[in-house]
């Protein structure tokens, strides 16, 4: 493995075990894509070190098990914004 594909391995997972950043937030801070984040730490980090390849699988069960209550959430905050909007503008036009 390349030295700076290390690099990135280890400081993603240092990101992940710090915020317990979702997937998808870790490549958006790192510029990456999702799916190089995810094998960057299921299939690299547990060749360079297992103990936290433990501790990142975790966190990434633990986001998987809660992502549906996240995506409800979002649908739930974009639905609200838009009746908020379409509030505001029937005030505006009144």
């Amino acid at each position: 493995m390349q030295d700076y594909i290390q690099r990135r391995v280890l400081e993603i997972c240092a990101y992940i075990l710090e915020t317990k950043a979702t997937v998808r937030q870790a490549a958006k801070v790192f510029n990456v894509s999702k799916s190089t984040v995810h094998k960057d730490m299921t299939e690299r980090l547990p060749s360079l070190n297992k103990t936290l390849a433990r501790k990142i699988r975790a966190i990434l069960d633990q986001n998987k098990a809660e992502r549906h209550l996240r995506g409800g959430e979002a649908t739930r905050r974009k639905y609200r914004e838009k009746a908020e909007k379409e509030e505001k503008e029937e005030f505006l036009r009144a």
